[in-house]
C-alpha cells in the first residue's frame, strides 16, 4: 500500500466518502488510489472553485465533512475564493492539495509555490506530510479537525512522493470526547434580559435556524415579546410552512437602521454583532443604536438548541406561546416579469422538502416573504460575499441529498464565475433547477456605485457595471454543457417553465430574462 492508497482508505473509514477533484500530475496516485479503494465516490469539477463550492454545499446539507483534490498551489489559490464562503458559514472540509515530490522543491520548477500559506487564510488547520509513512496519520488528523466543534477547514498538503511510496496502512480518526455544550451563566444572563421587558432582539444564525431552534424561538417570542430575525446571510435556515418565519436584517443599510433603532438589547444566538456589509462615507459601520446591550448566548460550535431549551424554561416559554403567522397569499402571476411576480412564481413551485440556494442578490431581496408560505424546504445564503457561489454549493448539495430537489437562484454576472458546475450536474446527473436571472448587468454594483458616492457614471464606469455587448447566451451555454435551458421573458412562461422543471428529474436552467 503506498501513501495516497493509505490516505484513501483513512478518509473512507473516517466517514469522509465524497471527494470533489479537479487533480494533476502531483495527485495521479490519489486517482489511482480510487480504482483499488471501495466506497469513495469521486466527483470531478472543471474548475477548483466548483469543487470547493460543492465541499461546501455538502456539509452544510449533509453535517459531515467531504474532501477536495486540488492540484498544487495555484489549484488550491483558484478554490479559495468559495473556501472563504466556506469558512465564513463553518463548514468542514478536508482539502487534499499535491506538492512536488519533496527531493523537486528545490528545483523551483514552474508550478511551485509556497501553498502552507496560500491555505492558512481559509484554513484552521494546515499540514504537510514529511513521508509516506506519516500520510494515513495526518489524513486522520484532517479529518477530526474538520470534523470539530465548530466545523473546520483543514488542508492536507501531500508531496507526490509520499503518495507513491510505500505507506504503513490505514489510521484511525481521533475521536472528540468533548461534547458540544452551552453556557448556563450566559442562558441565566439571555434569561434575566427577556424577563426585564425591554425591546429585545434576539439574533440567530447557525443551527439555532433549523426547524426545532425556530420553534422554540417562536416560543420565546410569544411569551417575552422580544423581536427574532436572522442575520442578513446564513448557512442554511429551516423556512415554509408551518415554521417560524422570522426576518433577516436587511443589507441596505437604509433600511437596516430604522429596524434596530428601538431596541436596547441585542441577544446573539451564534449570530455576529450586525454590521454593514461595507463602509460607505457618511454612514455607520455598526448598525446598532447607541446604548444598544449585546449579549452573546452562545458561539458557533456551541449546542444552540440546548441553549434555547434552557432559555425558553427559564422564562417559562411554553410551545402554545408560539403564536401563528399571517403569510403572504400567494397568486400565480400573469404578465410581465417583475421582482414580486417572479418571486410568487418561485414560491408556488417549491417542491416539499428542497433545498434553495440564494445567489439572487438584488433580484432575490424581496423573495423571503412570498417563500414562507412555501412548502417546507431550506434555504442557503453565501456567507462571504465571494460570487459565483451558489452553483457549486447547489451542486454539492445536490450529491449529499440525492432525494431532494434543487433549486438554483443566480444573478448573470455571479453565474459566470463558476457555470463549469452546469457540467458536473450534468455528468453526474444531479437533480438542480438552476435560475439565472439575466438583467445583463452586475446590477448590485449600480446600486454599490450610487452608495458609496461616486456620482452618476459615465460611460466608462458604465462599461465597467454592464455585462452586454455581447448579451450573455445562458440557453447555449447550458447545452454547451450538456444541461437542457430555455428562456422566459413573461411570468406565464416562468410557470410552466419552473412546473416542468420541478417535474422532471436532472438538470435543467432557466434563463429569466429581467
Amino acid at each position: 500500500m503506498n501513501g495516497a492508497e493509505s490516505l484513501v482508505r483513512t478518509l473512507v473509514a473516517g466517514g469522509v466518502n465524497v471527494c470533489f477533484a479537479n487533480p494533476g500530475t502531483s495527485e495521479m496516485h490519489f486517482v489511482a488510489a480510487l480504482d483499488r479503494v471501495e466506497g469513495m465516490r469521486c466527483v470531478l469539477g472543471l474548475f477548483e472553485g466548483v469543487v470547493t463550492g460543492a465541499a461546501d454545499g455538502y456539509f452544510r446539507m449533509r453535517g459531515t465533512p467531504a474532501s477536495t483534490l486540488l492540484h498544487l498551489g495555484p489549484g488550491l489559490a483558484n478554490g479559495l475564493a468559495n473556501l472563504h464562503n466556506a469558512k465564513k458559514a463553518s463548514s468542514g472540509i478536508v482539502n487534499i492539495v499535491g506538492q512536488h515530490a519533496t527531493y523537486h522543491i528545490e528545483y523551483n520548477a514552474p508550478l511551485t509555490s509556497d501553498i502552507e500559506g496560500l491555505a492558512r487564510p481559509m484554513s484552521a488547520w494546515v499540514r504537510t506530510s514529511p513521508d509516506a509513512k506519516s500520510v494515513a496519520q495526518d489524513g486522520a488528523a484532517a479529518i477530526a479537525a474538520a470534523k470539530s466543534a465548530p466545523p473546520q477547514i483543514a488542508t492536507l498538503i501531500l508531496p507526490a512522493d509520499t503518495a507513491w511510496n510505500e505507506a504503513d496502512g490505514i489510521a484511525q480518526v481521533p475521536q472528540n470526547e468533548q461534547r458540544a455544550g452551552y453556557s448556563a451563566h450566559a442562558v441565566e444572563a439571555a434569561a434575566r434580559v427577556l424577563r426585564g421587558g425591554e425591546p429585545t432582539l434576539v439574533l440567530m444564525t447557525g443551527n439555532a435556524l433549523t426547524e426545532k431552534g425556530l420553534a422554540l424561538a417562536a416560543q420565546i417570542s410569544g411569551k417575552t415579546g422580544c423581536k427574532v430575525m436572522g442575520q442578513t446571510y446564513n448557512p442554511r435556515m429551516a423556512r415554509g410552512r408551518g415554521r417560524f418565519s422570522i426576518d433577516r436584517i436587511p443589507y441596505v443599510i437604509e433600511q437596516a437602521l430604522p429596524i434596530l433603532k428601538d431596541f436596547r438589547h441585542i441577544v446573539l444566538v451564534e449570530a455576529n454583532d450586525p454590521v454593514a456589509f461595507f463602509a460607505y462615507p457618511n454612514k455607520p459601520s455598526l448598525l446598532k443604536p447607541a446604548g444598544c446591550e449585546v449579549h452573546r448566548m452562545t458561539e458557533g460550535g456551541d449546542n444552540s438548541i440546548a441553549a434555547l431549551e434552557a432559555l425558553a424554561a427559564a422564562v417559562g416559554a411554553r410551545p402554545q406561546h408560539a403564536q401563528s403567522q399571517k403569510m403572504v397569499e400567494l397568486v400565480k402571476p400573469s404578465g410581465a416579469l417583475t421582482h414580486a411576480s417572479v418571486a410568487h412564481a418561485i414560491a408556488l413551485a417549491i417542491p416539499e422538502n428542497a433545498i434553495l440556494v440564494d445567489e439572487s442578490i438584488t433580484t432575490g431581496r424581496g423573495f423571503f416573504p412570498p417563500t414562507a408560505a412555501a412548502a417546507p424546504h431550506d434555504w442557503l445564503q453565501n456567507m462571504g460575499g465571494s460570487i459565483g457561489f451558489s452553483t457549486p454549493v447547489a451542486t454539492g448539495a445536490a450529491v449529499a441529498c440525492p432525494d431532494r430537489k434543487v433549486i438554483c437562484m443566480v444573478g448573470d454576472g455571479s453565474a459566470m464565475y463558476t457555470l463549469q458546475s452546469l457540467w458536473t450536474q450534468a455528468r453526474e446527473g444531479l437533480d438542480v433547477t438552476t435560475l439565472v436571472f439575466a438583467n445583463r448587468t452586475y446590477q448590485i454594483l449600480r446600486g454599490e456605485f450610487d452608495g458609496v458616492g461616486a456620482g452618476e457614471p459615465g460611460q466608462r464606469a458604465l462599461d465597467m457595471l454592464n455585462i452586454d455587448r455581447p448579451s450573455l447566451d445562458w440557453v447555449a451555454l447550458a447545452k454547451g454543457m450538456g444541461v437542457p435551458g430555455r428562456a422566459v421573458a413573461d411570468a406565464d412562461a416562468l410557470n410552466k417553465a419552473l412546473a416542468e422543471a420541478i417535474a422532471e428529474k436532472g438538470p435543467r436552467l432557466i434563463e429569466v430574462q429581467m
